[in-house]
């Protein structure tokens, strides 16, 4: 594994307003975007850019005008350069300890009274250390994203594997959220290869299923087979995190994709390998074939008529993380002001 040296760039050209000739009218013209106060960038590139993205632009144009805050959670998440989930994030800076909490034109503010995180510095950033990041996203966020962060911080940092966060969370001084950070920090696992197998592995066992090997492959040795996302040995029963993006038609014709899938999958059952195709659908919410969810039709779920693979715990997990990502906000540019709070 590497250890990240450097922070991630802005995805696109970002204009203080002491470089822009008549700004309000260019911002009228649909010429460019005003990205915070006082910052600017091309709308069409804006436009172009997903959620993630965006809220990276939105962090560095903040930097442009407070180059000494101290960044944290979804902050410390995009630049430490880690999945940032859901959409009209606003930006979040630590406080010192004699701070008030506060929440002004999307920058909020926390504050803490215990002085034990790593605020590192890199590229001239300060910032919250990539294994407090990860405890602090823990502590106060979805148990799926922060899995997801978790998972993508280890395979980068080898000091963020699952016992060392684990450790770190249950050394700090403050209790507040320990016990919600437990679940996600247990499980982490540099083998996820994407957020979406992260997500999808903790929706599965929510829906009853059993914790799953990683990246198993079926085949000889020589190249000559197949390597799936997830596989329970105990039901014979393999996974894929499979996206809407891979079918979708940008990586090439959809139609090919899924001929390559379906005899990827007649090749799995010839080694009398089931499948399930796990993931998140276009209502975000998690969908599993023969779930009791999907039997009855429920809302988010195609109704299937197979028998369950596995019975659901923990039912109000994965409804709450269809909540925990929102639709991004058509246009969105500055967040707006939300309810103060403090950090664990």
């Amino acid at each position: 594994m590497t250890v990240l040296r450097r922070t991630a760039d802005t995805p696109l050209p970002l204009m203080p307003a002491a470089a822009v000739t008549h700004s309000t009218r260019s911002v009228r013209r649909g010429e460019i975007i005003q990205v915070t106060r006082g910052v600017y960038a091309p709308r069409d590139a804006w436009q172009a850019l997903p959620p993630w993205q965006q809220y990276l632009a939105r962090v560095r144009a903040h930097l442009l005008n407070a180059p000494d805050d101290v960044l944290c959670l979804e902050s410390a998440v995009a630049l430490h350069g880690l999945p940032v989930i859901g959409a009209a994030h606003d930006i979040h800076v630590l406080g010192s300890a004699s701070a008030t909490a506060r929440s002004v034109r999307g920058v909020r503010v926390h504050t803490s009274a215990h002085p034990d995180r790593v605020i590192e510095e890199v590229d001239g950033i300060r910032l919250t250390s990539i294994a407090d990041t990860c405890i602090d996203v823990a502590r106060t966020r979805h148990p799926a994203i922060a899995l997801a962060v978790a998972d993508a911080a280890a395979r980068v940092d080898e000091r963020c594997a699952a016992l060392a966060l684990a450790t770190l969370n249950e050394e700090r001084a403050s209790a507040r959220g320990r016990r919600r950070a437990r679940w996600a920090l247990h499980r982490v696992d540099p083998a996820a290869e994407s957020p979406l197998e992260s997500l999808s592995r903790a929706v599965a066992e929510w829906a009853g299923f059993a914790e799953p090997e990683l990246q198993v492959w079926f085949g000889p040795p020589d190249g000559n087979g197949d390597r799936v996302d997830f596989w329970w040995p105990g039901r014979r029963i393999a996974g894929e995190a499979d996206g809407l993006l891979k079918y979708d038609g940008r990586f090439g014709d959809p139609r090919l994709a899924i001929k390559k899938r379906e005899d990827r999958d007649r090749r799995l059952r010839a080694r009398r390998a089931g499948r399930a195709a796990l993931g998140l659908g276009r209502s975000r919410r998690p969908e599993f074939p023969g779930s009791p969810a999907q039997r009855r039709g429920a809302p988010g779920c195609r109704r299937s008529r197979h028998r369950p693979l596995a019975q659901p715990r923990h039912g109000s997990a994965s409804p709450a993380l269809a909540v925990a990502m929102p639709e991004p906000r058509p246009g969105a540019g500055c967040a707006r002001p939300r309810a103060t709070a403090r950090t664990p």
